[in-house]
């Protein structure tokens, strides 16, 4: 049996002027009360800068933002074996992710969940550097810890 794939993906850490992070409540697992940031695939000749500007106007309704860094990996991980009906799971094994730091320029206003017609989150909020910890992002949690500690430095 051929061994599946990683999906490349982009995802982003957006920051506010105030330093706090964005993250969301995940549509198809907000039973389970798991959080998230924006991410999503990217498309067969689109850049990672291209496809993360487009994902964020799909998933949170703008792309007003600037690129502060992107991280200097590309970061993967499994798909966890309790991940039923994922139709991403039968294609791959999991996703190999190019993370990228950004700063909102818009206003909180401008953020709109409804935009697409694949909803992928519930609501959202800003939050702080310490409470990362404690929000359930289910299997990603150390990457995201990974990811926050290392753009720490906006904030």
């Amino acid at each position: 049996m051929k061994a599946l794939p990683y999906r490349r993906n982009v995802a982003a850490f957006i920051l506010n002027k105030k330093g706090e992070i964005f993250i969301a409540l995940r549509h198809d697992l907000a039973k389970d009360g798991i959080w998230a940031f924006p991410q999503g695939g990217i498309d067969k000749n689109e850049t990672p800068q291209e496809a993360l500007k487009r994902e964020l106007l799909e998933e949170i309704g703008t792309s007003n933002i600037e690129i502060l860094e992107e991280y200097p990996e590309w970061l993967s991980y499994d798909f966890p074996s309790n991940i039923i009906g994922n139709p991403l799971k039968r294609k791959y094994k999991g996703q190999s992710q190019k993370w990228f730091a950004v700063r909102f320029l818009g206003k909180d206003s401008d953020i709109d969940l409804n935009t697409h017609n694949e909803k992928e989150f519930n609501e959202w909020k800003w939050i702080s550097f310490s409470e990362l910890a404690k929000i359930n992002t289910g299997f990603k949690h150390d990457l995201y810890q990974k990811i926050a500690e290392y753009f720490h430095k906006y904030m």
